[in-house]
């Protein structure tokens, strides 16, 4: 995720690195291309241009559609995004609080406590991300348990049964009464939960029809405007086509940005960060 002053208005008006732009601009460009060569034409072939010139009406009623799919689209994304941030925050505090109960109630031995929590939240950023390598979490949870989760489908639910049975080893020493060890359960049945609305989201794209129904209206729309501008507004056309491809690809690619969260664009969510903050906090405050 890029960390940006919201008030820095000209640097952001003229960013670059982080933005749709180098993703669209192939695109772009060849619509500009496009209209520059049905210029040229227009010029040399100015009596069979006219055959060629499209009603604007065609166009201001397609471009109602097409913004009407593209705030779709938008808003479909960024409710994802914030989704996926909601649950994070659910499993950041989940956490915190399972720890600090873990080490207050439990007779001040909770390290290991903090270890495998740490270790879960990384499983669960590397399945979000469909990557096996777990290597980063060796060091975090027992050996039994590391083997058990290389070997798993889905290594963070071998990793929270690991926390299941800390919890239940804790209660069978005497350390924790009933009541707590329930209090704790729960709080890691909402790290759990939180796990798996993300990959609700991770696995379940926007519906294809949709997806693919805003780029095929968006083709034949763009592809097809020098058709309506050249005609009225001649070298100008070209300028105001490639502004126009600019400003609906750039939305429309923004929305394929922020749809899938947990990868590792610039504009994703920075879940390194978020489970380096788990882990300080969860070993701060069980020290």
């Amino acid at each position: 995720m890029i960390i940006y002053n919201r008030n820095a208005w000209t640097k952001l008006a003229f960013s670059y690195k982080g933005t749709v732009i180098p993703a669209i601009l192939g695109r772009v460009a060849l619509i500009t291309s496009l209209s520059l060569l049905l210029h040229t034409l227009k010029e040399v072939l100015p009596a069979n241009w006219t055959a060629l010139h499209l009603d604007p009406l065609g166009h201001t009623i397609l471009g109602s559609t097409i913004g009407l799919l593209i705030v779709f689209r938008t808003n479909a994304s960024n409710a994802r995004y914030w989704e996926a941030r909601s649950h994070w925050g659910i499993m950041i505090n989940s956490c915190r609080t399972l720890a600090r109960m873990g080490h207050v109630y439990a007779g001040g031995q909770a390290e290991d406590l903090a270890n495998l929590i740490s270790g879960y939240v990384l499983a669960v950023k590397q399945t979000l991300r469909n990557d096996i390598d777990l290597d980063e979490i060796s060091h975090l949870v027992p050996a039994n348990i590391f083997e058990k989760a290389t070997r798993s489908g889905n290594p963070p639910t071998i990793i929270a049964k690991g926390i299941s049975e800390w919890i239940f080893r804790r209660q069978a020493e005497g350390k924790l009464d009933f009541r707590m060890a329930q209090s704790m359960e729960e709080l890691l049945t909402k790290m759990v939960d939180s796990q798996g609305g993300c990959e609700k989201i991770s696995k379940t794209p926007l519906p294809f029809v949709y997806a693919t129904l805003i780029k095929q209206i968006l083709l034949v729309y763009l592809f097809t405007l020098p058709f309506v501008l050249l005609e009225k507004m001649g070298l100008a056309g070209p300028i105001i086509v490639a502004v126009v491809s600019l400003g609906m690809l750039g939305i429309e690619e923004a929305g394929v940005e922020t749809e899938a969260p947990f990868g590792t664009d610039p504009n994703d969510l920075p879940l390194e960060q978020l489970c380096l903050t788990i882990s300080r906090d969860t070993h701060q405050v069980t020290r």
